[in-house]
């Protein structure tokens, strides 16, 4: 149109309040505006930090997101793609179950899957090397000199959980230190994990020098276990997590971490989402970002 035609209509538009109608738009382009994003539990620190990456990215798209929190909503997903409200979903909470293995091989609407994966569903996946996270760690408290090291790890039907428990596994033989199943927890990635599961290794008769958790907030919970005791990290306990989430880095904790970039791989999933939105049919991609050792003040060499 004219540019005095264009500038005309604007003109006019906000002299009378003039919104455009949304639910209009979209049946004329065929696309709501709308991103949902899917995080496994809002009230965990580490997901409001990726949201928070995950809406800025989308923002700069000109995309509005939808936030669903699979602990309180698990089916929303599902019901929200298939009523077409939105235009595509980033997936933070995948499963290795057959609902969620289902749920990305069966729905026609683009996902990307984000921090976490399943293999072989045919979706494009940004993720950390977890593996390469976990030697980290590995090589660390081996290097400090720890042989009695404890693990309180994520859940199992996690890709997360599952590749960290690898790459630790597989470092400590490299090294050649016996992983002793016995100092070896299971749980959710909760404060409450690491807290009773920190304890009742604790309590053992030969209780372990360090701790390797599953993630931060793991890890915040085993800390607090300690004081609880009353032993003193890192000088009779080492710990370390995953993640470094911002409350890792606060002087009340100074958590030693394997970092994960989390802004850097929310920009890649949206780029991916774009890419899948705008009708990019070529074989999905797996990005792996690399993992970084962010060292505080919660590992130290073994104490009396």
């Amino acid at each position: 149109m004219a540019p005095a035609t264009v500038a005309l209509v604007q003109t006019t538009a906000r002299r009378l309040g003039y919104v455009p109608h949304a639910a209009a738009q979209t049946l004329i382009t065929r696309r709501t505006g709308t991103v949902a994003i899917v995080v496994a539990d809002i009230t965990n620190p580490f997901y409001p930090e990726l949201v928070d990456a995950l809406h800025d990215e989308l923002g700069r798209a000109t995309y509005r997101t939808v936030l669903l929190n699979e602990r309180t909503d698990a089916r929303g997903v599902d019901s929200l793609m298939r009523a077409g409200v939105v235009d595509g979903a980033i997936v933070a909470t995948a499963t290795l179950d057959d609902r969620t293995r289902a749920l990305l091989t069966g729905e026609r609407t683009p996902i990307v899957q984000l921090v976490r994966e399943v293999d072989g569903v045919g979706r494009d996946a940004v993720v950390s090397d977890n593996v390469g996270g976990a030697a980290l760690a590995a090589e660390l408290l081996v290097g400090l000199g720890h042989r009695r090291i404890g693990q309180i790890s994520g859940p199992a039907d996690t890709s997360t959980a599952r590749d960290r428990d690898a790459g630790f596994a597989a470092a400590l033989a490299r090294l050649g230190v016996a992983r002793d199943a016995g100092l070896r927890r299971v749980g959710e990635y909760a404060h409450r994990s690491g807290y009773q599961w920190c304890l009742e290794l604790l309590d053992l008769p030969e209780p372990p020098t360090a701790i390797f958790c599953g993630n931060d907030v793991i890890a915040l919970g085993a800390l607090d276990a300690a004081r609880r005791r009353g032993i003193p990290v890192p000088e009779a306990l080492s710990i370390v997590g995953f993640d470094d989430i911002s409350l890792a880095g606060w002087e009340s904790f100074r958590l030693t971490t394997v970092r994960q970039p989390l802004i850097e791989m929310a920009r890649e999933a949206v780029r991916a989402l774009m890419r899948r939105i705008e009708g990019a049919d070529d074989e999905p991609r797996r990005t792996v970002f690399p993992t970084e050792l962010i060292q505080r003040s919660t590992a130290g060499p073994p104490g009396g």
